[in-house]
């Protein structure tokens, strides 16, 4: 247990940058045609409410979008917008707009057969760079004139995904890379130069990579609008059946990854650009329970408090469990990566999220286990989380931070809500573990784990001193909770405090004769 006492400060605060919310990661473009991805995706935005979404395929050949043929002894390409149109109309009708991938290859453009995940995404440079320049030319020209100049020019364009994995490029090629970027960034800005395109989208682990990219990209005088890369922090995995077991550096090391590119670019051509983490996550394979955990958000919880100083935005890998990088998810909870499971049942992380959606704008303290913030109405919001240890020593029980915080009411006091989740509260996890871990549940048990996932909730009255409420937390383990503070204004009428236990039982408005007393 560690005690903290800060005094919240009074003095203009700083401003909480909205950077965790700019955008989120997504299964490949075409999941997003069903019906449990697009209920999924409107609790998320009712909920938390994204920007942006960023993930694969959107080139791939589930989207149909390249269409190779023949007529007449001459090859054509038609280019096929019916699966890209939908998915964007139902994204922007649940007020979020894409962050554009453009990869994999399309089979009939690609140069060679090799391929990444259960799906099959092309990972092979084009066949020909003429035909590649056509269909990133027709595909921006298309959402433009779909969607208009105004709205697309605030949609970024990544150019591919991890160029620097043999898993994702073939070969890992830098060089080939390079040139798909020159290539590409070129078409996008001869369609509109106000459009922004960027990358490289590098993996933790190459960071030379971005060095060699930047001085490419000056020395080319070649586009670019923003620079971006992406974050994990576990080992290497250890397969089982159906899942990996991983070891995890402390979440420090994903702040440290996110400082990377500006500290390596400083004083370059490219210093001053926006920097994206267009994935990050503690594990990277879509199959380690650790994502399903309350621990997990624990992890996370400093991160979100701290990311924005750092990066431009920074993308969670992913928001549901409807992907299928590694196959069909074989059970409800199996480690993928999403905020909720498929079938909408909440894990502990998505309610990291929803914390923070409901924090104000203005920040008036933080620490290594809390952040306070105050909204334009006056009430005070506290993220409060309880210490993790990634080296398996025992787990923090009773970890306490004590705050003392600002409120003004005129009544001399403050409603307090508090919401919590931990090993034992709001935890689906936990609930699906002690029902035997039904890989389909029932409608009633998916009635029961949604039930167990929500947090638990508590409030009371909080005496103001001297224009400060006390605060004194002691957290479960695990536990990541949010305390509300709302200013009291009192509406109660002269006789409301009346009403005391027995009054409610109209006992004391009665004579001892059972007549009214006078």
């Amino acid at each position: 247990m560690r005690d903290l006492v800060p005094g919240v400060p009074d003095e203009t605060p700083s401003r909480l940058p909205d950077a965790w919310r700019f955008c989120v990661g997504t299964g490949r473009f075409d999941l997003a045609l069903r019906r449990d991805y697009q209920e999924s995706l409107a609790l998320v935005q009712r909920e938390i409410g994204f920007r942006h979404i960023r993930g694969h395929g959107l080139l791939s050949d589930g989207t149909g979008l390249h269409r190779p043929y023949d007529y007449r002894g001459t090859r054509h390409v038609r280019h096929v917008f019916t699966y890209v149109d939908q998915v964007i109309d139902a994204y922007l009708d649940l007020g979020i707009a894409p962050f554009v991938e453009l990869g994999f290859m399309p089979s009939g453009l690609a140069s060679g057969e090799q391929t990444v995940f259960w799906w099959r995404g092309n990972i092979t440079p084009p066949r020909s760079w003429q035909e590649w320049a056509a269909l990133v030319r027709a595909t921006v020209t298309h959402l433009v004139d779909r969607y208009g100049l105004d709205q697309v020019r605030t949609w970024p364009i990544e150019v591919w995904n991890e160029p620097n994995l043999k898993e994702f490029w073939l070969d890992a090629d830098q060089d080939a890379y390079h040139r798909l970027y020159e290539v590409t960034a070129n078409t996008v800005k001869d369609v509109d130069a106000s459009l922004q395109v960027g990358g490289p989208a590098i993996s933790p682990g190459s960071d030379e990579w971005l060095v060699r990219f930047a001085d490419f990209v000056a020395e080319r005088s070649l586009p670019i609008d923003f620079v971006s890369r992406h974050a994990y922090t576990s080992g290497p995995a250890e397969h089982v059946p159906f899942g990996v077991r991983q070891t995890l550096a402390p979440p420090s090391r994903l702040l440290e990854q996110f400082a990377t590119p500006r500290r390596q670019l400083r004083g370059g051509p490219l210093a001053d650009l926006p920097v994206h983490i267009t994935e990050f996550n503690s594990s990277y394979r879509p199959d380690n329970p650790i994502h399903d955990t309350a621990f997990h958000a624990a992890y996370l919880a400093p991160v979100l408090a701290a990311g924005g100083d750092l990066v431009d935005s920074f993308s969670y890998w992913t928001f549901s469990d409807v992907f299928e990088e590694a196959g069909v998810p074989p059970s409800l909870f199996h480690g993928g990566f999403g905020l909720l499971t498929h079938r909408q049942i909440k894990k502990p992380t998505y309610h990291l999220y929803a914390f923070m959606a409901r924090m104000g704008e203005e920040i008036l303290a933080r620490g290594p286990d809390h952040l306070v913030t105050r909204d334009d109405t006056g009430r005070v919001t506290a993220l409060v989380w309880a210490p993790v240890d990634v080296t398996g020593g025992p787990p923090a029980d009773g970890h306490t931070v004590r705050l003392s915080v600002p409120v003004s009411a005129p009544s001399g006091r403050a409603f307090l809500l508090r919401s919590s989740v931990s090993e034992e509260k709001g935890n689906a996890w936990r609930a699906w573990c002690e029902m035997g871990r039904p890989a389909s549940p029932r409608p009633r048990q998916l009635d029961a784990l949604r039930e167990a996932a929500e947090p638990a909730r508590s409030h009371r009255s909080l005496p103001i001193e001297d224009g400060r409420v006390g605060l004194d937390v002691t957290l479960d383990r695990h536990e990541v909770t949010l305390l509300e503070i709302t200013p009291v204004s009192d509406e109660t009428p002269p006789w409301g405090d009346t009403w005391d236990h027995r009054r409610l039982l109209g006992l004391d408005a009665l004579g001892s004769d059972g007549e009214a007393a006078p």
